[in-house]
């Protein structure tokens, strides 16, 4: 038996996609998360690090482990490298979310989800038989992001201002969640509701 749905999961920060993808592990689906994937391919794997140094330069700390704060600093500033950066990092995630979807399917899991920030603009949207947006009103991922990282109104607003509008999204996703909810469990059972139609779509 192989994966038989894997939805990729985007949208901005503060709308809710945590709350979406607990739900995904609720029906029983596995979740990978790209930014954890990430993270740990800088700890551990060895040719992701050898071509950010070729492409950046010296990157260790004392520990020998790549310094996220001093690559932050070579790339935040100059969007040449920040794209160069982006693009290495594109292939290395992919390749391996790929490589963990191939297991889950080897595993027989009847559901997975790719949780993606740059989902649309990747390759990673060819991995996916469905994917789903979930966006929020501004004001209310101000608030969200606020009390989740302990950080003034005005950070938390250019934030939010910094990142892509919901439209756009909406206009490259097959299905949208608007957590617009009074709570966290009010938006858990609207995700639940539509993740469970995507999969009896699935079925018929």
């Amino acid at each position: 038996m192989s994966v038989t749905k894997i939805i990729g999961i985007t949208g901005p920060t503060g709308a809710g996609k945590t709350t979406a993808l607990r739900e995904v592990e609720m029906l029983g689906g596995a979740v990978i998360d790209c930014d954890a994937v990430y993270h740990q391919m800088l700890e551990s794997d060895m040719t992701l690090q050898i071509k950010l140094e070729k492409a950046f330069g010296p990157l260790r700390d004392k520990d020998g482990r790549i310094d996220r704060k001093r690559l932050g600093a070579i790339v935040f500033q100059d969007s040449e490298k920040l794209e160069q950066l982006n693009e290495i990092v594109r292939q290395s995630v992919c390749a391996k979310v790929a490589s963990l979807v191939t297991e889950l399917e080897n595993q027989g899991r009847e559901l997975a989800a790719i949780d993606a920030f740059a989902l649309v603009e990747s390759p990673l949207a060819d991995l996916c038989d469905v994917t789903l947006a979930v966006t929020a009103p501004p004001e209310v991922r101000i608030r969200r992001i606020m009390a989740r990282e302990g950080i003034s109104e005005d950070y938390a607003r250019s934030r939010v201002q910094s990142q892509k509008p919901d439209c756009y999204y909406q206009d490259r996703c097959d299905y949208t969640l608007v957590n617009d909810c009074d709570s966290a469990e009010a938006f858990g059972q609207r995700s639940r509701a539509l993740l469970e139609s995507i999969l009896v779509k699935d079925i018929q």
